[in-house]
């Protein structure tokens, strides 16, 4: 199937909703999936629903708020609870299951109050491939995967989003920040700042990709293999350790194998 071939089956999904309340993260995704829906039905008949929580990096939230503004849709800004699951804060290998079922509960009821009956999500065709029980969660609830079932993959969202020049057309993937919190470790809201106040602290140190991992006591650096070197200058390398020690990190790594997203998962049994 061509890409053109798979724009138009999306449009084909699309249009009969007539209004379509839209997971918004502001990521590649859900960034393509709202300026798609507003082309196609208007962008007063679209919601962008928003799950505020301090698993949402502020960063984040910002541009979110930034690319709604720029397609002309309403941005909902819903709040979130999860941390109030103790399955969510026990931190095991379903707790993007219990998440992702927290937050489409909530934005669906959210949505359904603003006259939105309709929910979608920004998966895409990659992610049935990848371990992703939230997945699970958003099959389970009948939320809709209009990219999914277009056969959009990752990169042909990107190239779609070039031709329109969204502004996330190449921004990273950057999951919610309890996916940087080691399997077993409870997610707490302290724990949560801690990364994103870590994560920030190299972006202003000009990392782009990145992730820092919270291994309790212990914080685990990864940047794309080649700027592993700058990343451990001596002038760069005592800037971080003193800043992460001062958020609470007792030792700071660096992973040499370099940055590669769901590095967590890696010690999950193979099913």
């Amino acid at each position: 199937m061509t890409l053109q071939n798979k724009y138009e089956k999306l449009k084909k999904d699309l249009a009969p909703l007539q209004k379509l309340a839209v997971a918004f993260s502001g990521g590649t995704d859900s960034s393509f999936l709202l300026a798609a829906a507003a082309e196609i039905l208007g962008p007063q008949n679209v919601l962008a629903c928003i799950g505020i929580s301090s698993s949402l990096p502020q960063y984040q939230l910002n541009l979110a708020r930034q690319i709604a503004r720029h397609l002309g849709v309403r941005l909902l800004e819903v709040p979130l609870s999860e941390l109030d699951d103790p399955n969510y804060r026990a931190n095991q290998a379903d707790r993007c299951f219990h998440c992702k079922r927290h937050q489409m509960l909530t934005i669906r009821r959210q949505a359904a109050q603003e006259g939105f009956l309709h929910l979608a999500c920004g998966s895409n065709l990659d992610d049935r491939d990848d371990y992703r029980p939230g997945s699970e969660a958003v099959a389970a609830l009948g939320v809709l995967t209009p990219l999914a079932d277009a056969q959009l993959t990752k990169e042909d969202i990107r190239t779609l989003s070039r031709q329109r020049n969204l502004p996330t057309a190449e921004l990273p993937a950057s999951p919610c920040l309890a996916s940087r919190i080691a399997y077993g470790i409870e997610i707490t809201e302290d724990k949560l700042r801690q990364v994103e106040q870590a994560e920030n602290f190299l972006r202003a140190l000009g990392f782009g990709v990145l992730r820092v991992r919270h291994h309790g006591r212990l914080a685990r650096i990864e940047v794309p293999a080649e700027q592993i070197e700058t990343l451990t200058e001596e002038t760069c390398r005592r800037k971080i350790v003193e800043q992460f020690k001062s958020l609470g990190f007792q030792y700071i790594t660096v992973d040499l194998q370099g940055f590669r997203s769901g590095s967590l998962n890696e010690i999950l049994p193979e099913s």
